[in-house]
């Protein structure tokens, strides 16, 4: 290793200080780059983790060992050994509410829960779960105002059922936002109820398609709403 004089590249004041403690030594000054764990910088590690926790949801949810194995080219062994796994992740059980959908936004896999939703609750159809691709953006759960939503997607819909006025065990709005507009993707119903029982705002999360989509909600409603943190 090349040594440097300090006077050469520290400010005088800087070199006083470090005259204080350490005048005369060989100081080795590190990068201050911390050593990050395997599959930490090319992200594997966390992919592996999302993907982990979703053959654990799915198997919650009635698919077996062997069709998961098929799904993800992986052996009968491996499934076992990520469903009976005890690693913290194993505690991160779905369920379509929104304390649930909470709790994968604050580890960062709320795409993971609108994919769960869209598959083990509401069986959606390939052209609904398209909706949610790969490289789609997401800002949630927050309190979204339901006035913000395009009024003819819920004023139409007829015969709501009441409901109970308690939404803990209900899951959140999933709102797309595009050319400007709140969108609702699927759940007019619900929504309708929660107008007819004048609900003001509502735990939803926002589903942006597009980076410029993004860049217009974050100019526009990037500090407006409030994130939900707990229920």
């Amino acid at each position: 290793m090349k040594y440097i004089n300090a006077s050469d590249v520290l400010p005088e004041e800087l070199i006083k200080e470090v005259q204080k403690y350490a005048a005369g030594k060989l100081l080795y000054i590190p990068s201050g780059e911390e050593k990050k764990g395997w599959g930490e910088t090319s992200g594997y590690r966390t992919q592996l983790r999302k993907r982990n926790q979703m053959i654990r949801n799915k198997y919650a949810h009635g698919l077996t060992v062997s069709e998961l194995a098929d799904e993800y080219y992986l052996s009968l062994d491996s499934i076992k050994k990520i469903i009976y796994s005890k690693h913290t992740d194993a505690q991160l059980t779905y369920s379509p509410t929104i304390e649930s959908a909470v709790s994968y936004a604050n580890t960062g896999m709320l795409e993971e829960w609108i994919q769960c939703y869209l598959l083990l609750t509401c069986q959606a159809s390939p052209d609904v779960q398209g909706l949610i691709k790969e490289d789609g953006l997401y800002f949630g759960v927050v309190q979204f105002p339901l006035r913000l939503i395009q009024y003819e997607e819920f004023d139409n819909v007829e015969n709501v059922a009441s409901e109970s006025d308690d939404t803990s065990m209900s899951p959140p709005l999933l709102i797309q936002y595009r050319e400007g507009k709140f969108h609702c993707m699927m759940q007019k119903e619900f929504l309708a109820s929660l107008k007819q029982r004048k609900i003001n705002a509502y735990p939803s999360i926002i589903v942006l398609k597009e980076n410029a989509e993004y860049k217009r909600f974050m100019k526009h409603f990037g500090n407006v709403f409030i994130f939900v943190n707990k229920v």
